[in-house]
């Protein structure tokens, strides 16, 4: 007799939040968008690189894309505390979609042969990631109980990694080699309207605000969001140690290892899905153990700081790469343990950090975080043309990786650990 969904459900770990019916549509529509955004990854890189082959292209694509996410994302943090965070959610979805629509719809009537036209419509594109971001980082802990809070954002990395850089950049691959760079960019923006059609079938809705916070000025909450932080030594300190480290290694990892696919390795779009789809592999079996296992480890800080670190010395091996199996080989590594460092910290910050204020620390977290990244792409292409983008590449992942370490041992950096406030927090002392 074969077993009933339950019943398999309850013995794979990592699927008990699907039992959750809103948190199954948002994983449904988050699944999709993801495969969206892996193709984006492919059709980005081959059609900017169809236009001007050179690293410094790449770059201010990059820059354009995440400089509106620096700038506007604590503003939309603060309206996910005070708005229908479902709403919001929408409205990134609906921003994105006009934007890469746009951009599919221009390859495929050859209008777009200009990269000024795809820097604008990139930037629109981050804005709406900035809209819908810390909304929906902080809407998970209002759909599934505590106790089932490592297997949600275990389930959700394992998606991510699963669309973004298996399935996406494969189908990516196949429908540039197939049809177009431009009808990809079509079947990306349909992903964020099926996106938009799931969350908006979620039944959950804002927990109503007490009086004083009602009172509360829009510029107040943000303040209130940067002192809750500065506060909380051990949330500034990663989030500090993650601009510096991210400053070392975006930039060299989204606008180099296409480069080097392409042109070190003798690589067809084909290649460079196979090694996205690589590090997808890496990331999917480190979220399925976390997933099974069901809770943090001993010292989550420590390890977390552990596997951040080996991620940002991987994009130092994509310098030292001489086929495309090698390069795959790292990307197994490196996505794996970047996994696992989102896991921990999502999981650590939605447990410690009370949810009125959660939309304002994942996006204070994203703000300071990221605000390295449009300095790392602007630096990149200049410094890839000048010393080459192999000894870029290496130097990135050294210098990334050896930061990561130094603030791992900075004072309260494992607060945490030694305070007694994961103890507080655990799933058994929660309400349900």
């Amino acid at each position: 007799m074969s077993e009933t969904p339950s019943s398999f459900r309850d013995r794979i770990a990592i699927l008990k939040p699907l039992a959750v019916r809103d948190f199954a549509f948002l994983w449904t529509g988050m699944t999709v968008s993801m495969i969206g955004d892996g193709i984006y990854l492919v059709s980005i890189a081959w059609q900017v690189l169809s236009i001007e082959n050179r690293p410094g292209a790449l770059a201010l694509v990059g820059v354009a894309w995440s400089l509106p996410q620096v700038v506007l994302v604590i503003a939309s943090g603060a309206l996910s505390d005070r708005l229908e965070r479902r709403h919001l959610m929408v409205a990134g979805d609906a921003i994105r979609f006009i934007a890469i629509g746009t951009l599919g719809f221009l390859s495929v009537t050859d209008q777009l042969h200009s990269i000024p036209i795809i820097l604008g419509l990139v930037t629109v594109y981050g804005a709406g990631q900035a809209v819908f971001q810390p909304a929906f980082s902080s809407i998970t802990p209002a759909i599934v109980p505590a106790d089932l809070l490592v297997q949600a954002n275990s389930l959700a990395q394992l998606v991510r990694p699963f669309a973004m850089t298996l399935v996406g950049p494969l189908v990516g691959g196949v429908l540039i080699a197939w049809v177009s760079v431009g009808f990809a960019f079509l079947v990306d923006a349909s992903t964020f309207a099926f996106s938009a059609v799931m969350i908006l079938s979620m039944r959950t809705r804002r927990t109503p605000r007490d009086a004083q916070e009602e009172q509360a000025s829009f510029f107040g909450d943000v303040a209130e969001g940067f002192r809750y932080v500065r506060q909380q030594r051990w949330l500034l300190i990663a989030m500090v140690a993650a601009t510096v480290s991210l400053l070392a290694v975006w930039g060299p990892w989204e606008t180099l290892v296409p480069i080097v696919v392409k042109n070190d390795l003798g690589g067809q779009s084909s290649s460079l899905g196979l090694v996205f789809g690589a590090g997808g592999v890496g990331a999917v079996i480190a979220a399925a153990v976390f997933g099974q296992r069901g809770s943090l480890p001993r010292k989550p800080v420590t390890a977390m700081y552990l596997a951040w670190s080996l991620g940002m010395f991987g994009t130092a091996g994509f310098g030292f790469v001489t086929s495309v199996w090698q390069a795959m080989a790292v990307a197994f590594v490196t996505e794996g343990s970047i996994t696992y460092l989102v896991v921990v910290w999502v999981t650590l910050v939605q447990r410690l950090v009370p949810d009125r204020l959660l939309g304002r620390v994942f996006a204070l977290d994203w703000m300071i975080s990221t605000m390295g990244v449009p300095l790392s792409f602007a630096i990149t292409g200049p410094t890839a043309e000048a010393i080459g983008h192999d000894a870029t590449l290496i130097w990135a992942g050294a210098l990334g990786g050896t930061i990561t370490l130094v603030f791992m041992f900075v004072q309260g950096a494992r607060g945490p650990e030694r305070d007694g406030s994961l103890a507080s927090a655990e799933p058994s002392a929660e309400a349900a």
